[in-house]
């Protein structure tokens, strides 16, 4: 796959201080730098996503749940209506908590979720619709990765404390 590093603005190599902007043509892509993320984490990462509707978002997940050994990616889903998806690597290894936070009044039912109780070692927290919790996601110090439309497929794909190994 092609995406194109747009800008790297590199101030350190750990997950703070580092952005980067990334442009994918189509969904594959868009899954592919999913997956680029996802083989980056180590566990503990809580991710915040944020973008309108339709910039990506699931793609995105789908390819980073991938990346940590997730096979089955039919399985990931938005979960609009249950709030929190989980998902398994494959051997035991990495769980995948996916919380969409776009049904939620405020962040004290985001808090009442338990997500910092997801975020362990041994696991990765994405939160679809993040900016809608935002003042209970800060704290964590979350990898920001915002989607824009870019036209057509083109995505515009900004990444904030970004782990190294992505571009």
């Amino acid at each position: 796959m092609g995406f194109m590093v747009l800008n790297k603005i590199a101030k350190a190599d750990t997950m703070t201080n580092r952005k980067i902007e990334i442009s994918t043509q189509s969904a594959a892509e868009t899954i592919a730098l999913g997956r680029r993320i996802g083989e980056a984490l180590k566990g503990g990462e809580v991710i915040a996503l944020i973008g309108n509707l339709g910039t990506g978002k699931t793609h995105l997940i789908k390819g980073i749940a991938h990346g940590l050994g997730v096979e089955q990616d039919d399985l990931v889903t938005s979960p609009t209506f249950v709030l929190v998806n989980e998902y398994f690597a494959w051997g035991g290894g990495m769980q995948v908590y996916h919380i969409d936070a776009y049904r939620l009044e405020s962040a004290a039912e985001f808090e009442a979720l338990g997500v910092e109780e997801y975020s362990r070692p041994d696991s990765v927290v994405l939160v679809e619709w993040a900016d809608r919790v935002w003042e209970s996601m800060a704290s964590l110090n979350p990898l920001t990765i915002r989607l824009f439309h870019g036209g057509g497929d083109v995505r515009t794909i900004t990444l904030e404390n970004a782990p190294s190994g992505i571009a």
